[in-house]
C-alpha cells in the first residue's frame, strides 16, 4: 500500500512539472504566435481584432511585401537584398572564425609551450570586452586597410571578435581528448598539421557543431557592428529590419513588420531546429574525463 501511495505522488510530481514545463514554453512562444497572426492579417483585421484573434484566412500579401517592396529606409525593394548580404557576411565568418579557433585550441590544449597560459589567458579577456569599446579602434582598422563599408570588413570584425569564444570552446573540448594519440602520433613521425587533420578534426565533430551555430547566431543577430560598418550596399538584414520598421512612409503597417521580422529569424530558426540536439551533446561532450 505504502509503494502504492509512493508511485501515486511520484506520478503526480512528474505530470506536475510537465505541465509547468508547457506553461512556461506557451509561455514563451507566446509572441512568436502574435507575430505570425499578425503578418497573416490586413491591417483592417489588426485594427479591429485582438492580438491573438485568429485571422479570416491566409493572406500572405505582408509577407510578399516583406521579401520584394517594403521600403528599408530610402530604397523599397524589401528585406531580401539584406538577407543575402546576411549570408555573405555569415558564411566565411563562421567559417574562418571556427577554422582559427580550433587551431588556437589545438595549440593551447595539446602543444603546450612557454607563455602558453598567459596566451589563452590574454584570449579569455576578448571574451568580456563588450562591443562599444572596440568600434572606435576597428573603424581605424579597416579605414587603414581600405575596407570600410565593405562585406570583407564586416567578416573581418566578426572574425576577430568571435575568435576568443571560439578557442575558447576548442581549448577545453580539447583538454578532454587522450593525450596519447598526440603522443603515438609524434612517435609516428606525424607533424603539426598532420595531427589536427587526419586525428583531431575527426574528433571534434561535437564542438564544432556547437561553434558553429553560436557563431551562426551571433553574426546573423548581431546589429550594433552591422549598422556601424556597413554600407547602404552591405547592410545586414537586421539593420534592414531597424529601417523597416522605422520607416514612417503612410501609415504603420504592423503585418508587414511582423512578416520581415519572421522572414529575418526564420535561417537562426532552422539552424537550432535542425542541429539543436547536436548542439546540446556537443555542450556536454568532454564534460567528464575518462
Amino acid at each position: 500500500m505504502l509503494d502504492n501511495s509512493r508511485t501515486a505522488s511520484q506520478q503526480l510530481l512528474r505530470w506536475g512539472i510537465y505541465g509547468l514545463l508547457a506553461l512556461m514554453a506557451l509561455i514563451y512562444l507566446m509572441p512568436l504566435w502574435v507575430m505570425l497572426l499578425t503578418s497573416l492579417k490586413d491591417i483592417e483585421e489588426i485594427r479591429s481584432g485582438t492580438l491573438l484573434s485568429l485571422p479570416q484566412g491566409l493572406n500572405f500579401d505582408a509577407w510578399q511585401k516583406a521579401w520584394s517592396s517594403a521600403c528599408t529606409g530610402g530604397t523599397c525593394e524589401g528585406i531580401s537584398p539584406y538577407l543575402a548580404n546576411s549570408f555573405l557576411i555569415v558564411i566565411p565568418a563562421v567559417a574562418i572564425s571556427t577554422l582559427v579557433g580550433a587551431l588556437n585550441g589545438y595549440v593551447v590544449a595539446m602543444w603546450r609551450f612557454r607563455g602558453s597560459e598567459l596566451f589563452f589567458g590574454l584570449l579569455l579577456v576578448g571574451c568580456f570586452i563588450p562591443f562599444q569599446v572596440v568600434l572606435l579602434p576597428m573603424a581605424r582598422t579597416l579605414s587603414f586597410l581600405g575596407l570600410a563599408n565593405t562585406t570583407t570588413g564586416l567578416v573581418l570584425v566578426h572574425v576577430v571578435y568571435g575568435i576568443a569564444f571560439t578557442t575558447l570552446f576548442f581549448r577545453n573540448f580539447y583538454v578532454g581528448l587522450p593525450r596519447e594519440l598526440i603522443s603515438a602520433a609524434r612517435l609516428d613521425g606525424a607533424g603539426f598539421f598532420t595531427i589536427f587533420r587526419r586525428i583531431i578534426l575527426p574528433l571534434s565533430t561535437p564542438i564544432i557543431v556547437v561553434t558553429v551555430i553560436w557563431q551562426f547566431t551571433q553574426i546573423w543577430n548581431d546589429f550594433l557592428f552591422g549598422v556601424v560598418f556597413s554600407g547602404s550596399d552591405t547592410q545586414p538584414v537586421t539593420v534592414a529590419l531597424n529601417n523597416l520598421v522605422n520607416t514612417s512612409f503612410g501609415g504603420k503597417q504592423y503585418n508587414v513588420d511582423m512578416a520581415a521580422a519572421l522572414i529575418a529569424a526564420l535561417p537562426t530558426l532552422l539552424v537550432y531546429v535542425l542541429a539543436g540536439k547536436y548542439f546540446v551533446r556537443g555542450l556536454t561532450a568532454g564534460a567528464v574525463k575518462g
